[in-house]
């Protein structure tokens, strides 16, 4: 008779093919911080803020949509709706909210570096509400926070003065955890219904995400909708928005919430390192050893073999 063994999950080492994939995904975010620069030459009438995001998740919405009535895609019923509707609010919605109020008093180059913190919560939050049941590969923690302290080395930080700026400090972090929060769960959300199409989710949680969005305009906000204030932005989120989401999307079933998370580190590492080439700057040795930490972080994060997801083997379908 043969001993009985404790079943374990299979650990894999990362597949090329979503790596790729989150990589084109970070250089399309370098792009929209790029965006000015590169548009200098077209009259873009500037949106107010959640009016402007709200665009792209819009074209999201109807595409997608269009995209499923026309391969006759079945739509999630009766309590299935919510999922969506919870990932695009956690998601989208509500960091995009706190981030306008907290903008005033938090400067954006502090900003970017608090949102290195949602990998540290995916990392916290993941075994909780996302789809890894067993324990993570270890020093995903110490890496995600080697990321952190390499961030804080390269952007400063400003420590609030008042209690407005500590409040707004403390939203700021909160968006994070809701940013971590719902990529976790939607990770959970696509990979336990295996053979739920992932066209059908992305539309219901964009259009979840522009609406909650207009309507946080209409309150905080003086929008203005006119067919020449929005043509640039239709324009611009049809070649470099869709894409991006529709990859963020496309990645929930093949990667883990840590790992789509580094997202947000990666996109200004790229963009540092973009800058850094064409500029180049004189780094100071902080600048230097921030760079090495949030490079080792990244590579320990996306490359540790961890718990294999139950699709991460499917090849790209777009009616997935």
């Amino acid at each position: 008779m043969e001993p009985m063994t404790a079943h374990r999950p299979a650990r894999t080492w990362p597949r090329s093919g979503p790596l790729v994939a989150l990589l084109l995904l970070c250089v399309l975010w370098s792009l929209a911080s790029l965006r000015n620069d590169l548009l200098r030459n077209f009259s873009l009438h500037p949106l107010p803020t959640l009016e402007k995001q709200a665009v792209p998740y819009a074209v999201l919405a109807v595409m997608a949509a269009l995209f499923a009535v026309a391969r006759r895609t079945p739509w999630p019923r009766g309590w299935h709706l919510l999922e969506p509707v919870l990932v695009g609010l956690g998601l989208f919605v509500a960091p995009a909210v706190l981030v306008l109020l907290a903008h005033m008093w938090v400067p954006e180059l502090t900003r970017v570096a608090l949102f290195s913190l949602v990998p540290v919560f995916a990392v916290v939050l993941e075994p909780y509400i996302g789809h890894v049941m067993g324990p993570q590969s270890r020093g995903m923690l110490p890496a995600a926070l080697a990321t952190v302290v390499g961030m804080l080395s390269i952007f400063p930080v400003e420590i609030p003065q008042s209690v407005e700026a500590a409040i707004a400090f403390s939203a700021m972090i909160l968006a994070t955890v809701c940013i971590a929060a719902a990529n976790c769960y939607a990770v959970r959300v696509v990979i336990r219904t295996p053979g739920r199409p992932i066209i059908p989710l992305a539309s219901i949680a964009g259009a979840t995400a522009a609406v909650g969005l207009v309507l946080f305009s209409a309150v905080l906000e003086q929008p203005f909708w006119r067919w020449d204030k929005l043509a640039g932005e239709l324009a611009w989120s049809a070649a470099i928005d869709l894409p991006g989401l529709l990859l963020l999307f496309w990645l929930m079933r093949r990667m883990s919430a840590v790992r789509m998370t580094t997202r947000f580190v990666l996109a200004p590492f790229v963009a540092l390192l973009i800058g850094a080439a064409v500029v180049h700057p004189t780094l100071t040795p902080r600048t230097w050893i921030g760079l090495l930490l949030v490079a080792g972080g990244i590579g320990w994060l996306l490359l540790a073999p961890e718990h294999d997801l139950e699709e991460s083997a499917q090849p790209l379908n777009l009616r997935d």
